[in-house]
């Protein structure tokens, strides 16, 4: 048996009964008392650890509803990380340094120069050189490794670099048109090719045919890079706070795998919920499953979407994904709008009316929880159809089924979902990041409904926070549920419809995300709650929002045990008799 006493200058508990204590009682990995720290000490009994955090503040872990942990750490395990580079120089030496250790013939593939996913505070306009190494810079670091700079979602157009042997391992030569399908191949003065093609050259969210030809050519993803990098994501978001994931968006069952493969191993360090995505859309190929298909799709996921026994792990519902994101011109309207491309679309749907219906149907009879990804007018009013359609033969009205993305909704949609019983997640990073886009390619008239934070609340509705495509920092995304700044812009959406509160925002990120999620213990300091608790450098209910985005997190703790410390606490653990 395991005692530890954690006393801190201030515990926030989000707690109403008791908002702050001075000390919190741990046995095992769970919260016994909370209170004063000379009371708890007196009744903690002999032999107990003190755990001083300093003048840190305690809180509850946080609770992102949309991390994408498994799908980034997966992606980015094995490449060279040249998200911060600062020149071609460094590119090179980045490079040639893998190249070293990596046999003869095979790829190296790189992160993109700068942040993820908008590339807008950061990309590669930011090397010294102003722009991406063409293939004879590349061919400095290795002649021997085809090599590809990638270009990640969502962002449209977007840039990609190969060298010399990468190209001729995706079959290219000088004798290729300058542009096929939407995809601009770059060539020099006398015609040969750069290595560098712009369009929409993502490695996920494109569909375009050319492009698509050259992402099978790549190799598939390595099992053996795929766990570390979700190891080291998963530290990422420890040391920003955050103990719980909520997985609910395009998990493939080999996702969910190796999910439960580290669980199994004990590698797991935080605690994941997560759902199966019926139809994921996101990667290409993407060949839709016939109806019947998809309706046995349904019928093998059903066994294994309740199993919400485990504290670390557990897997509860299943997700249904229609749209996809207005940067590639898949944002489903009403009214045409600008693609990538200047053309005008109305976007597309990736899942038929007819396998919406099936599914909302079967989530109802089955008493399934359902995860809806949605985030467009037209997608709201074709859901929102079905839906009040078959709650008149299946009131699943008390299911508490989750619509997640909510990037626009209207006033008339949020009175619909509430009268449906549905929760909501979202992220305002979605308009952080996308704000600029909106403005440009549909019109400014969109930002009234875009991620409507206070309208949400005052329905009635519960609300958690994500930091999906970003800005990946809590804190930051925190702050911008106060300010509604546009990224690359010196405006805010700050309506009436948007701006909250910070309590209500942190709150977004804590009490209401278990909430949403269901899970007992997490978003709080109780008694009976784990042990889930961060020790950050300020106090982020009453700090100033400039210096809430700075927030450092000194050290993390799951049930109890350290999973992130930056070593700037006192020594955590003395003897006390």
């Amino acid at each position: 048996m395991s005692r530890t006493l954690i006393r801190s200058s201030k515990i926030l508990t989000f707690d109403e009964t008791r908002p702050s204590a001075e000390a919190i009682l741990v046995e095992d990995g769970v919260i016994v008392e909370v209170g004063g720290f000379a009371e708890l000490a007196e009744s903690a009994g002999p032999d107990i650890r003190i755990m001083d955090a300093g003048s840190a503040v305690v809180m509850p872990g946080l609770i992102d509803t949309h991390p994408h942990v498994m799908h980034f750490g997966a992606l980015r395990g094995g490449l060279v990380d040249l998200s911060d580079a600062v020149d071609h120089a460094d590119i090179i030496a980045r490079i040639r340094a893998r190249a070293a250790e990596t046999p003869p013939g095979e790829w190296i593939i790189c992160t993109p120069v700068g942040e993820a996913h908008y590339f807008i505070r950061r990309s590669w306009r930011d090397l010294a050189e102003r722009r991406l190494p063409d293939r004879h810079t590349l061919d400095l670091a290795t002649a021997d490794h085809p090599v590809l700079i990638q270009a990640w979602a969502p962002r449209t157009p977007n840039i990609v670099a190969f060298n010399s042997a990468g190209l001729r391992a995706v079959g290219l030569s000088d004798f290729i048109p300058d542009r096929v399908c939407d995809v601009e191949i770059d060539k020099d003065e006398a015609g040969r090719l750069t290595g560098i093609m712009r369009g929409p050259v993502n490695n996920y969210y494109t569909y375009d045919p050319f492009w698509g030809q050259i992402l099978l050519k790549l190799p598939p993803l390595n099992p053996d890079h795929a766990v570390p990098g979700v190891l080291d994501e998963m530290a990422r978001f420890s040391a920003r706070g955050v103990t719980t994931l909520y997985e609910g968006h395009a998990m493939e069952p080999v996702h969910l795998a190796m999910y439960q493969q580290l669980r199994a191993a004990g590698m797991l360090t935080m605690r994941v919920q997560a759902t199966f995505d019926v139809e994921s859309v996101i990667f290409y190929p993407f060949e839709p499953l016939s109806l019947p298909d998809f309706d046995e799709r349904l019928k093998s996921l059903a066994p294994q979407s309740s199993e919400t026994a485990d504290d670390l792990f557990r897997i509860a519902g299943m997700t249904i994904s229609p749209g996809g994101p207005c940067f590639a011109g898949h944002f489903a309207m009403h009214e045409p709008y600008a693609d990538p491309f200047g053309r005008p679309t109305k976007g597309q749907r990736f899942v038929s009316l007819e396998k919406e219906e099936s599914f909302v149907r079967f989530c109802a009879q089955n008493g399934i929880r359902a995860n809806i990804c949605i985030g467009s007018y037209r997608e709201h009013d074709d859901f929102l159809e079905i839906a009040e359609r078959v709650v008149t033969e299946h009131d699943f009205r008390d299911k508490a089924w989750i619509l997640q993305h909510a990037i626009t909704i209207s006033p008339d949609h949020v009175r619909r979902y509430k009268a449906l019983g549905f929760q909501i997640t979202t992220s305002v990073g979605f308009a952080w990041g996308k704000g600029a886009m909106y403005d440009e390619r549909i019109g400014r008239h969109i930002w009234r409904d875009m991620v409507p934070l206070r309208r949400l609340l005052d329905a009635g509705l519960d609300v958690s926070g994500g930091s999906d495509w970003g800005p990946k920092s809590p804190w930051e995304q925190i702050a911008l549920a106060q300010t509604h700044e546009i990224a690359g812009t010196d405006l805010r959406n700050d309506g009436p419809d948007q701006v909250i509160t910070r309590m209500e925002s942190l709150a977004m990120w804590t009490t209401s995300a278990a909430k949403i999620l269901g899970w007992t213990g997490i978003g709080s300091i109780r008694p009976g709650d784990h042990a889930d608790l961060i020790f950050v450098d300020r106090d982020p209910s009453t700090c100033d929002t400039d210096d809430l985005k700075h927030t450092r997190v000194h050290r993390t703790l799951l049930a109890g045990n350290v999973v992130h410390d930056d070593a700037t606490l006192p020594s955590f653990e003395t003897s006390v008799v």
